[in-house]
């Protein structure tokens, strides 16, 4: 048997295993695992007895170890041999052992609302020997308090947490009483994120804070107004810091634009700025120049002979003129702009291709590169 799982994502992205708190199931990402979706694999997994997991996959005395070989078990058995790792308190407890005692399998890793050591093994083992007793019915009703802040709730979590399996329970409670990495974390090589939730009281930021100053390289970030199920609670901030830890921080558009289109005509664009332009001023520089331009799958040369042409598909001639410039700057010859507008003719339209070969005569005479025609389109 593997754990109970979710498959999200294109199954040629690079794939992302999401671990789940103590008490939840797969539940608990259902806000940020579709956004990550969009460029990754991910994988949600349900802990033993928990969600869809069969309980009879942990027993008494279980290890984080175990519950890593686990999960390993369940990348095998889909064919992933390295993984993106993000995990939440016991959850982030196993992508920590992954990173230290799997290093090959982790491409990086994401620890949010845990710690290395839990506080100790006393609090969990006598947890567990009271559900063991008692089942779990006296650990739900103080759930919003232990997982929350405010009045802030997720029925369907704490309905999980009622319907998990006693000795499974129990199993993941051994787990954490026996757990304690915080003299291998200077092992831990990947790039790591730490999430804290600052209201959290199981998993304060102070444990968070440990594992960071520890990891070489790692970063930590605290979520005001977030306690112990983050990703539930403000699954914005944590899909942000988890986007820019994946996928790498938004590049600088702005320095970009600048190169391409040079510094007079952004200083003129950023001088006609107004309130009611500012936002579209931002876009541009942080979708168009920050994040298609700055993407070095095609060179600048090839982006201003792609941009040219749709320019003159759209009769779009100002900014055309604009990107004709750019194109010098590129790097273009103007005998390649003149064979990128004589391509346009044939697929945009000779009379589309006519305007424009003016606009890009125009231009370059003012850079002193061709004659001057004189005003006006080249007659068809």
């Amino acid at each position: 048997m593997t754990l109970h799982h979710l498959l999200e994502g294109p199954a040629s992205a690079p794939p992302l295993l999401l671990g789940p708190s103590l008490g939840t199931s797969l539940a608990l990402w259902d806000t940020v695992a579709p956004e990550l979706a969009i460029s990754h694999r991910v994988v949600r997994w349900d802990l033993p007895g928990h969600g869809g997991s069969a309980a009879g996959l942990l027993g008494p005395g279980a290890t984080v170890a175990d519950l890593a070989g686990l999960v390993l078990d369940l990348a095998d058995s889909l064919g992933i041999e390295r993984f993106a790792y993000a995990g939440v308190s016991l959850g982030g407890a196993v992508g920590l052992h992954l990173a230290v005692h799997h290093p090959e399998r982790v491409t990086s890793l994401a620890v949010i609302c845990s710690s290395a050591h839990f506080n100790g093994a006393r609090a969990w083992q006598e947890r567990a020997e009271r559900v063991r007793r008692e089942g779990l019915e006296w650990l739900v009703d103080s759930a919003d308090a232990r997982w929350f802040a405010g009045d802030f709730t997720v029925p369907e979590l704490v309905r999980d947490h009622r319907e998990a399996d006693p000795e499974a329970y129990a199993a993941c409670c051994d787990a954490l009483a026996a757990f304690d990495l915080t003299e291998r974390l200077t092992d831990i090589g990947a790039p790591t994120l730490l999430i804290a939730g600052r209201e959290d009281p199981a998993t304060p930021p102070a444990h968070l804070r440990q594992i960071a100053d520890a990891v070489p390289g790692s970063t930590l970030v605290e979520i005001p107004g977030a306690s112990h199920l983050a990703p539930a609670q403000r699954p914005e901030a944590v899909l942000a810091a988890l986007r820019t830890h994946l996928d790498g921080a938004p590049r600088r558009g702005m320095r970009v634009r600048r190169e391409v289109l040079g510094d007079a005509h952004v200083d003129r664009a950023q001088a006609r700025q107004t309130p009611f332009t500012a936002r579209f001023q931002d876009f541009i520089s942080r979708y168009a120049w920050g994040e298609i331009w700055t993407d070095d799958t095609l060179t600048r040369r090839e982006r201003s002979m792609i941009t040219m042409t749709a320019l003159v598909a759209h009769g779009h001639y100002d900014e055309l003129a604009m990107h004709v410039r750019a194109a010098r700057r590129n790097g273009l010859s103007h005998e390649e702009i003149g064979a990128v507008l004589l391509q346009s003719a044939v697929y945009c339209g000779v009379p589309a291709a006519n305007s424009a070969f003016a606009v890009a005569q125009r231009v370059l005479a003012e850079e002193g590169e061709v004659a001057d025609g004189g005003p006006g389109a080249p007659e068809v």
